[in-house]
């Protein structure tokens, strides 16, 4: 049996692009941390919440770069000076990618209580109609 992907059934052309991202988003979700959510918090609105106790709002980034929303955590070792009896908590960096779809655009990120709230907008797309004039050779 033949394998038919996006890029080679003969109905979807261009979608080559788009079998590239279902690929990088199913490699990017293998590792748990930080655990997060996604809501849906309207018609057009979501919201990616993620864990991230102990990380001050500057040892946080988040960037958005080819339709890829990436958010990375690095805390320095605040443990310089201080002995440990036990140490549980421990200082690790993470980066987390999100795929987002056409017309998808980050609106605002904020931290409470431990938490990292993304929210996204899905934009209205235009109907665009375009008429193709035929050419007599």
């Amino acid at each position: 049996m033949t394998k038919v992907s996006l890029g080679t059934h003969p109905f979807l052309l261009g979608f080559e692009q788009l079998e590239r991202m279902v690929e990088q988003a199913a490699k990017s979700g293998k590792d748990g941390y930080p655990p997060f959510n996604i809501e849906q918090v309207s018609d057009k609105a979501y919201r990616i919440t993620l864990a991230v106790a102990g990380f001050a709002d500057d040892d946080l980034s988040i960037t958005v770069e080819n339709a890829k929303l990436v958010i990375r955590g690095s805390q320095g070792d605040t443990g310089e000076g201080r002995v440990f009896l036990h140490r549980g908590i421990a200082a690790r960096q993470f980066m987390k990618s999100f795929v987002l779809a056409d017309g998808v655009e980050v609106v605002g990120a904020k931290t409470e209580n431990g938490l990292l709230h993304i929210d996204l907008e899905r934009a209205e797309p235009e109907t665009v109609v375009q008429t193709i004039t035929i050419n007599k050779v």
